[in-house]
């Protein structure tokens, strides 16, 4: 057995690759392996995902799991998760893009599983909100509903939910893309997104702490000083924002603080009384409530905390992944026993079991909900508290989380019983044109889609560290890849001309590909004559022609066009282009020089006959016997090969 992580070398992993018979890795260098071309899954007979509720999107089981049905001899998936989702297209979504062909389901009362279930008790702590708090609750209130109403006002209504919020401002940007730039279109979307900010100083004010609604606050009204965005300067100005900023300043230098946060010292003092050994994990969304609680339990007796969060934001608080191992190592020592943690806790870390979780808030998911809680009651008895405030969001996220999970066990019987979706169909063999067409890539792009799509395809893609281009499609054609945003960014930050004039020097043929639907004049706030004036610059100005495309597919399949154009020219065009790395690749360099044999010949020669010294020695009928090579090439290589040197 072996583990794959990022600390051992790529090519080291090839070679464990070959001899390991149980490999454990993270999915994000396993999709590395793959896109490198470091490993191969065709001798792969069993492939279990774990936590494959992740299977959706971009994220890395997704490509991991196309790649090995298409390469895999005898493919067999086992996808595990504890929590799957709550919607029957998201539970579908992960089946079809695990290649899923049926459900099985297991609970605590099963039992296969019951021996090895602890008992864990589930107690919620309710608590009313105090009367200062309520009094800044009601000013942003009275804040938010003038702003529902101007909402009312230009047509867009209906609008309750977080959802609702996002949903509106995609249709609206949508419109923006289209070329629709009216005042309601404008004022709208600025409106939407004054309404989330007061939600959000509403959350941290009702569910989290007064000093992480201060420091939201004081960020708040420090930005708008500099800031241009109409939102943040709307908001500044309002006097019912301007009062629950003035009021929460005043209650914070008394001294008041949220009751949770006494509820939750008390809770700590009470576990720790009861049992020295015990450990606990406190649960929370925010990292500047992280931070809050760990000041409030540093006086309890006994008590030894840590703050638990992912890596360093801007201006904010973070660790490193190493830093994150070393807490851990010294939580399960019991350095530290009381872990004070946000979502990076709740799955996909080696986090001892421990016997009690608090939930500082309850989430409106039944994903994350269950995760929490699976991080107690798995060796002995544990116990789970969720602390509720009573009249605010909290209780509704508590109700949706329960509602959500109900929903999910539902579904998931359902489909075990009427399992309708088709196995999808896997193209297993490749068209041969497309394994002949040599695609380079910057290695910087092998997180992209574009490169996902194009291995997909069966395209022979190379990565490589490249000087200029993001991918080179022949000796003269050079291709610039730019997203619509990272186009009108490379303007703003001067990027653009500096890697304009290296394509042009480098490549006779040199393109830009500007992917995405999105208006390139509103993406960002740049006046539309200075991306205009760029895309003449480029177009005319260095001769550059610039395509437009809608996605990372039509991207993938409009540079296999070219390079098939520009291959059939320029035979030539192979692995000698780039300098090769491991030992196969300098195999295949070696072999593919010689006359009439490229990379694909090269591989084959390699593989019936074994080294590169068999292929040098071989006899006419062994070379015969690999398709594509005829009297003609045996003969000029014979002659290369047996020719004296001349230097010339």
């Amino acid at each position: 057995m072996q583990v794959f992580t990022g600390e051992i070398t790529p090519a080291k992993r090839a070679l464990l690759w070959i001899k390991t018979k149980i490999i454990f890795s993270t999915p994000q260098g396993l999709e590395n392996d793959l896109i490198n071309g470091n490993i191969y899954l065709a001798d792969v007979s069993l492939f279990v995902f774990d936590e494959a509720h992740r299977a959706v999107g971009d994220y890395s089981y997704v490509f991991i799991a196309k790649q090995y049905m298409k390469q895999a001899k005898f493919p067999r998936i086992l996808a595990l998760t504890a929590s799957p989702g709550s919607e029957v297209e998201t539970i579908e979504d992960v089946c079809n893009n695990l290649f899923i062909e049926g459900v099985e389901i297991r609970t605590d009362d099963d039992k296969d599983v019951v021996e090895y279930v602890q008992e864990t008790e589930f107690k919620q702590i309710k608590m009313k909100l105090s009367s200062e708090l309520v009094k800044i609750k009601h000013f942003l209130e009275k804040c938010a509903k003038d702003r529902f109403l101007k909402l009312n006002s230009l047509g867009i209504k209906r609008v309750s939910t977080k959802k609702d919020l996002l949903g509106q401002q995609v249709r609206l940007r949508m419109l923006m893309a289209k070329g629709e730039k009216s005042i309601e279109v404008f004022r709208g979307l600025s409106v939407l997104a004054e309404i989330m900010k007061i939600q959000h100083a509403q959350e941290l004010v009702e569910t989290q702490s007064l000093s992480a609604a201060n420091r939201y606050f004081d960020r708040f009204f420090a930005d708008a000083a500099t800031s241009s965005v109409k939102a943040v300067k709307n908001l500044v100005v309002d006097s019912n924002f301007k009062a629950a900023h003035h009021l929460a300043a005043e209650l914070a230098k008394k001294g008041v603080e949220h009751p949770k946060i006494n509820v939750l010292i008390e809770k700590v003092k009470n576990i720790f009384d009861e049992n020295l050994l015990a450990k606990v994990i406190i649960f929370t969304q925010f990292r500047d409530t992280a931070v809050k609680l760990k000041e409030s339990v540093e006086s309890i007796k006994d008590c030894r905390s840590v703050v638990f969060v992912g890596q360093a934001k801007k201006n904010g608080t973070g660790l490193s992944q190493k830093e994150q191992k070393e807490v851990l190592d010294l939580f399960r020592d019991g350095e530290y026993n009381c872990l004070i943690a946000t979502s990076v806790a709740e799955e996909g870390l080696d986090i001892p079991a421990v016997d009690n979780v608090i939930f500082f808030e309850p989430i409106p998911s039944a994903i994350r909900t269950i995760q929490r809680r699976g991080r107690t009651g798995r060796h002995d008895k544990g116990n789970i508290f969720v602390l509720v405030t009573k009249g605010t969001r909290d209780e509704a996220y508590s109700y949706v989380a329960k509602y959500k999970e109900r929903k999910m066990n539902n579904i998931l019987y359902t489909l075990k019983r009427h399992f309708a979706l088709k196995r999808p169909v896997v193209q297993k063999s490749l068209k041969d044109i497309d394994k002949k067409i040599l695609i380079l890539a910057d290695y910087r792009e092998k997180g992209s889609g574009v490169v996902k799509n194009l291995i997909n395809t069966g395209a022979n893609l190379k990565l490589e560290m490249l000087e200029s281009a993001d991918f080179i499609l022949s000796h003269s054609c050079g291709v610039e890849f730019k997203t619509v945003n990272d186009f009108v960014t490379s303007i703003i930050d001067g990027r653009l001309l500096e890697q304009a004039n290296k394509l042009k020097q480098k490549f006779e043929k040199p393109l830009f590909i500007i992917e995405g639907e999105e208006d390139l004049f509103t993406v960002r706030n740049v006046h539309p004559n200075a991306i205009r004036g760029m895309l003449a610059t480029l177009a005319v100005g260095y001769g550059i022609p610039i395509l437009r495309t809608k996605n990372s597919e039509d991207t993938a399949a409009t540079l296999i066009s070219i390079a098939k154009r520009e291959q059939n020219k320029d035979s030539d065009f192979n692995i000698h282009f780039t300098k090769p790395h491991s030992t196969a690749e300098m195999q295949e360099f070696i072999v593919s020089s010689l006359p009439g044999i490229g990379p694909q010949l090269a591989k084959e020669l390699l593989e019936k006959l074994g080294s590169v010294k068999a292929v040098f020695t071989a006899s006419d009928d062994d070379l015969k016997k690999v398709k594509g090579i005829g009297d003609k090439t045996i003969k000029n290589i014979k002659n290369l090969i047996e020719k004296s040197y001349e230097k010339d």
